[in-house]
């Protein structure tokens, strides 16, 4: 996907990217390929990968759910997808990006100054960060790979009662089954699903909606290890 297809797609989903947003994704992408070549960020390594498959992937949630006046956290934000590229969209979002990797948070803080925008960048594990953050987001995105059971734990603590956790995700199968019950003892409940395609490679891309409708206990989430070892799931 090169730019001008990147433009008409996001027109495509009420997206109009002013001319300055436009230099906005010119610059990250060129940055990012250029960081790349001494930090391993991504294994995309051309321009058209990266618009396609970390730009507009990151844009797609604002077919089902456009981005206003809130508190965002990204959990596992990577080299910064999806909350930077929502950030440039949605310039009023108070965003903060977390990732424990110490290079891609080097990356994400360098990228403030390049990109010209405002975000916050912690540099911990999802299950580290400051207690005083538990429940204080309008929205929190992941777009990582794990399974649902992990993943909830990992967000929803972070979740205000009547905010929402919005989780990308590929083709979902039994994994939402056993994420399911996770939500629902962290606090959630799931609202909707909705899925698409990426264009050009035809990839899967779902999104899960799920909203805060109860306090989490204090005791998630719990250390990594544990997480891992012992996903919440029903028992028997």
């Amino acid at each position: 996907m090169n730019e001008n297809e990147f433009v008409k797609s996001l027109a495509e989903i009420d997206i109009v990217l002013t001319e300055d947003q436009k230099e906005k994704f010119s610059s990250y992408a060129s940055f990012l390929l250029e960081y790349n070549k001494h930090t391993n960020l991504t294994a995309f390594k051309t321009r058209d990968d990266v618009y396609l498959k970390h730009f507009y992937d990151s844009l797609l949630l604002a077919k089902y759910r456009k981005l206003g006046s809130e508190r965002v956290l990204d959990i596992g934000s990577g080299a910064g997808f999806p909350g930077v590229p929502l950030k440039i969209c949605f310039p009023d979002i108070d965003l903060v990006v977390l990732d424990s990797n110490g290079k891609k948070a080097r990356f994400l803080e360098e990228l403030k100054a390049v990109l010209d925008i405002d975000y916050t960048v912690i540099n911990k594990r999802a299950e580290e960060y400051d207690s005083s953050s538990r429940e204080s987001f309008d929205v929190v995105t992941s777009r990582a790979v794990t399974q649902m059971p992990i993943l909830a734990e990992l967000s929803m603590p972070f979740v205000k009662i009547g905010g929402e956790f919005i989780s990308y995700k590929g083709n979902i199968g039994d994994d939402l089954e056993g994420g399911e019950y996770a939500i629902d003892a962290l606090g959630g409940e799931i609202s909707r699903i909705e899925r698409t395609v990426i264009p050009l490679e035809n990839a899967n891309r779902s999104f899960i909606f799920v909203n805060k409708i109860r306090k989490t206990d204090e005791k998630y989430p719990r250390s990594f290890d544990k997480i891992n070892k012992k996903p919440l799931q029903k028992k028997g």
